[in-house]
């Protein structure tokens, strides 16, 4: 791939790089990874959004991002987990910015400016405007509405559980067509969100990984320890706090005693966990690289899984479960990557999933064949715009 050999241009990446986890966090440090490796010469930079309102109410009444913070702080101190680890596990989301945001170059106050030549919308739920998240809510800012940017594209942008019939409920879906056929390019992650886009805008999407899985620099980082940190076998449990059931929990137990390992949990304090760890985000891919097995019912946990080829089962939501369902992203991810088997809908199947043997020569060549396609489109869609004089 030739480089473009412009100087001074500007790439802004609109994402969900201020969310306190670590999947947030890796997608948006390897997306810049990934524009600046297809285009050396350009200068890359974050771009905040202005959350909306949202377009549905959550289960608590929370309606402002500060009533959210005060809700979850709240929620925190009542998960059913040992009181060290609830310790750890409120000051891990406590300090994540403050550790971890100077990586990606975060101010600390907002950026809004989004003065720069190319505007790149994503990776992660950019396009999930139906949801209750007081810090997100309906923002057009995430459909570059308005946008000084000269161009705007997108890079593996997700609807993440918003669906065609949710943005016609909400009488929103002409606002969005308008928006997206602004873009330049159009890049999702997904089937459901290809399908929105072209009911939408009658083009075709293209799909890409997202840029944890696209960007092949990211597992020799230098911050990531080669050295185990952990010396005994043990399982992961990566998942939102408290979101496992008690049953979940109790079935993930048992299955960790027929294996023999313990229960290290990241991400989120669960109650059958042996202990929250509290690490960075290179850290966490050590984690990964290094575990017996994972149980994870979120995408990135899926992601770190398959980058490493470990034994691991990913349970698959539905919408009406726990109020929020991941089958658009995680069904068609593990599809993708013929995974299917890894697939639980529940928990009693976990220790059958957790053997079945994984199709390594194909997930390498799906990252393989990705990674081309990921970085042949930043480098065509970030060059088409003219550099400043």
């Amino acid at each position: 791939m030739t480089h473009s050999t412009t100087v001074g241009k500007s790439v802004g990446i609109m994402s969900m790089q201020r969310i306190h986890n670590y999947g947030s966090f890796l997608q948006a440090f390897s997306l810049r990874g990934l524009i600046e490796s297809a285009d050396s010469s350009v200068r890359v930079e974050f771009v905040d959004f202005r959350p909306g309102e949202p377009l549905v109410s959550s289960a608590s009444g929370v309606t402002s991002p500060v009533q959210r913070t005060l809700a979850k702080l709240s929620d925190y101190g009542r998960l059913d987990a040992g009181i060290v680890d609830r310790v750890r596990f409120i000051n891990h989301k406590r300090r994540f910015g403050q550790h971890h945001f100077p990586l990606l170059g975060l101010s600390t106050r907002p950026n809004y400016s989004a003065d720069v030549d190319v505007l790149v919308i994503g990776s992660d739920e950019v396009f999930n405007c139906v949801q209750s998240n007081a810090n997100v809510g309906y923002s057009r800012d995430l459909f570059g509405h308005g946008s000084p940017a000269g161009t705007v594209i997108s890079y593996a942008g997700s609807f993440g559980n918003t669906t065609l019939e949710k943005l016609e409920s909400f009488g929103i879906r002409d606002q969005i067509a308008r928006d997206l056929r602004k873009f330049s390019a159009l890049s999702v992650r997904d089937q459901n969100s290809a399908e929105i886009v072209e009911a939408l805008t009658e083009r075709k999407a293209e799909i890409h990984v997202d840029p944890v899985l696209a960007y092949e620099h990211l597992i020799a980082d230098r911050r990531i320890p080669s050295k185990r940190l952990h010396d005994d076998p043990y399982l992961i449990v990566y998942g939102y706090a408290g979101r496992l059931t008690p049953r979940e929990n109790d079935l993930i137990r048992d299955c960790a005693g027929k294996l023999g390992v313990a229960i290290l949990c990241l991400g989120g304090v669960q109650t059958c966990g042996d202990r929250f760890v509290d690490c960075s985000p290179f850290e966490l891919l050590a984690y990964f690289r290094d575990a017996s097995a994972i149980v994870t019912d979120t995408f990135h946990g899926t992601v770190f899984s398959l980058i490493y080829g470990r034994p691991f089962a990913s349970l698959v939501r539905p919408s009406s479960d726990h109020g929020y369902g991941n089958e658009e992203k995680l069904g068609y991810l593990l599809r993708q990557f013929g995974a299917q088997e890894q697939r639980i809908d529940d928990m009693e199947s976990l220790t059958d999933v957790l053997s079945a043997e994984l199709d390594l020569v194909k997930i390498r060549d799906v990252l393989s064949t990705e990674r081309r396609r990921a970085h042949a489109y930043l480098a065509s869609s970030v060059s088409t715009h003219p550099s400043p004089p």
